[in-house]
């Protein structure tokens, strides 16, 4: 019997986003045999409505299609169900099909253990605008630069890992630091894809991490129940 819960995954949004996600799942289980593994069920669909174009220009809501596929997930035997994309949880209510571990919850959480006063926020459009980490936050959040992030972002979806493109993430979080941000997080899926604890000078929190973490905790069985 396996150690944990299946893990059902709400993804593509983008592919590149989700197959880190994975990777980190995999990296996360101290694992000596494939069977120490969760299993794990993915939806990729790339095809889920612009979480950006809905809460900026009110273009379609992507949250039907979200809580589609977390009930398909669900029907095919997840028990906990996550979703590597920070501006997606802005319709996180519409995913009721299994518990669902928030990405911004974990974040926050991995944030405020090294005492902040305020956190540092590396997001996309739907992030900064939907204030989703200022809700969760208990402390104040200075938003990153949209007018870097965003186009640094749409750089790294289209395969581009240029240094140029790192520079300018590492631009955007040093100057977040300069402002009074004593830890940064990497609150769009894409960033901590090529920006690293290297490039910040202070602590950099990987929301793609925090996740992977926090569903493993989620999706862990009782030791009582362990085969």
């Amino acid at each position: 019997m396996s150690r944990y819960r299946t893990i059902g995954v709400i993804g593509g949004m983008g592919p590149a986003a989700t197959a880190d996600f994975l990777t980190r799942l995999v990296a996360g289980v101290p694992a000596a045999h494939d069977t120490d593994h969760p299993r794990v069920l993915v939806d990729s669909n790339p095809h889920v409505p612009d979480r950006n174009a809905a809460a900026l220009n009110g273009a379609d809501s992507p949250g039907p299609a979200l809580a589609e596929m977390a009930l398909r997930l669900a029907n095919n035997g997840a028990e906990v169900l996550a979703m590597p994309c920070n501006a997606a949880h802005g319709w996180a209510d519409a995913i009721t099909a299994a518990p669902f571990v928030s990405m911004i919850d974990a974040a926050v959480a991995e944030a405020m253990a090294h005492n902040p006063r305020r956190i540092g926020v590396l997001g996309v459009g739907a992030t900064l605008a939907l204030d989703l980490y200022g809700k969760a936050s208990p402390v104040p959040v200075l938003a990153g630069d949209l007018a870097v992030v965003q186009p640094a972002v749409n750089a790294i979806k289209a395969g581009d890992r240029s240094h140029s493109v790192r520079t300018a993430l590492a631009n955007a979080a040093q100057a977040l630091a300069m402002a009074g941000a004593d830890v940064v997080i990497a609150a769009c899926t894409e960033v901590p894809l090529l920006l690293t604890q290297a490039d910040v000078p202070v602590p950099l929190i990987d929301s793609t991490a925090a996740l992977a973490r926090a569903t493993l905790a989620a999706a862990a069985m009782p030791a009582s129940v362990e085969a």
